[in-house]
């Protein structure tokens, strides 16, 4: 199967928050990384109880033949970089870099139908060290990288759901078994031995995953059953598919994508590309060199936007996406609604366009503004429908002289139902 797409998704969860802006070691929230994700040793998780040393993923199969799943637990590796005092004026700061790790897991059928799987995994730990030349040629000093061992466990479990749908509760568990010599004194000396950012991709054979954010009626209970412990599954099939599961430490939207727009990874944030780009481009010259030699992803991150031309700015602008089929609230397309023909009854009476109103703002909604409208005459001008379909009222006041103006320009006061009165 060819997880491109949901590994790119993926690379963007991975790195959120990795390095933020202004891409500087110095930056003081750049001295407390490693938010989203953070799966500890178990040594450490125990005496801090806000971290944790494992993840649940808990999502529904719908088996069609014999089902069988590949699991990829990725996450990063803490790589501490350590660099002799006499160097960081010069040459780079002490930082933690990352090393993308990637744990795969075949469960069969005859696992997913029987007793599930266990596998364990290490990583081994490792150290290099590298000199660094003064302009003579001669060694100045030394840039060590060092990474401790890691271990885990992943368990992978599937449990028939009751009734006549021949579907599965898959449980994939990940546990960080890694060891330090010494319990860590604090998050900073446990991190080396943490997964960081962990998620999971599930791709199901014989069988299709159940959307847990929309499912299906008779799938409703058994969803809402589901354990989701550190981590969030979402449908991430190529082409709308539902073979293929991303469970990951942001909660993400069914089938979610990267824009096209965005020319590359900003690590502080998925949606703001122009302003960090504009902001990252108003670094003075020292600024970006000191991001540089911060990080090799921040250095990157700066020539990338230095190089950017006019039309990649114009396209971070802003953008409209809608379904080709169906025009974005066109009237004419979605006879569902009409706000200038229907009504709500208020008090028995049927209240919609053109109906007259007073304004009573209830304590529970209303603002300080609202508040000196109470008793006020209004003229309905449309009932309308939230996301939820409930109905807000949109209206003007009878007895103000601007109203034409601003009824013109289509600004209304909108007050539910129950703050009005026939």
């Amino acid at each position: 199967m060819n997880l491109d797409t949901v590994r790119r998704v993926a690379d963007a969860v991975l790195y959120e928050g990795y390095v933020l802006y202004p891409y500087r070691a110095s930056a003081q929230k750049n001295r407390s990384r490693w938010q989203f994700g953070v799966v500890m040793p178990t040594a450490y998780a125990r005496a801090d109880p806000s971290e944790r040393d494992f993840t649940r993923t808990e999502c529904l199969l719908e088996q069609a033949g014999q089902p069988a799943v590949d699991v990829i637990v990725r996450f990063l590796q803490v790589r501490r970089r350590i660099v002799d005092p006499a160097l960081r004026e010069v040459t780079m700061p002490s930082w933690d870099e990352a090393v993308e790790q990637e744990v795969r897991v075949e469960v069969t059928a005859a696992d997913l139908l029987g007793a599930g799987r266990t596998t364990d995994f290490d990583i081994p730990g490792a150290e290099d060290t590298e000199p660094v030349h003064d302009a003579g040629g001669a060694v100045a000093g030394h840039v060590i990288r060092r990474r401790a061992p890691l271990a885990g466990t992943v368990h992978v479990l599937a449990v028939p759901v009751p009734g006549p749908w021949r579907a599965l509760r898959l449980e994939v568990r990940v546990e960080n078994r890694s060891a330090p010599p010494a319990a860590p004194r604090d998050r900073d000396a446990a991190l080396p031995w943490a997964f960081v950012a962990a998620h999971t991709i599930l791709a199901a054979s014989g069988g299709q995953f159940i959307s847990m954010t929309d499912p299906p009626e008779w799938a409703k209970a058994e969803v809402e059953a589901c354990r989701n412990e550190g981590c969030w599954p979402v449908l991430a099939g190529p082409g709308g598919g539902r073979d293929v599961v991303l469970s990951s430490p942001i909660i993400l939207y069914d089938h979610p994508e990267l824009a096209p727009e965005s020319p590359g990874e900003l690590y502080d944030g998925t949606e703001i590309d122009e302003i960090l780009t504009l902001r990252t481009l108003a670094l003075s010259d020292a600024e970006k060199q000191e991001a540089r030699i911060t990080d090799p992803r921040a250095a990157a991150l700066i020539d990338r936007v230095e190089a950017m031309g006019a039309p990649a700015f114009e396209r971070l602008h802003g953008t409209i996406r809608r379904e080709p089929s169906v025009p974005w609230w066109d009237p004419e397309a979605d006879t569902s609604v009409s706000p200038d023909t229907d009504a709500v009854t208020i008090g028995g009476h049927r209240i919609a366009r053109g109906s007259r109103v007073t304004l009573r703002p209830g304590v529970r909604r209303a603002d300080a503004q609202d508040m000196f409208l109470a008793g006020r005459p209004a003229v309905v001008e449309a009932v309308l429908l939230d996301v939820d379909d409930n109905p807000y009222l949109a209206v003007s006041l009878a007895d103000d002289p601007g109203q034409e103006l601003r009824a013109a320009h289509g600004r209304f006061l909108y007050f539910a139902p129950d703050e009005v009165e026939p």
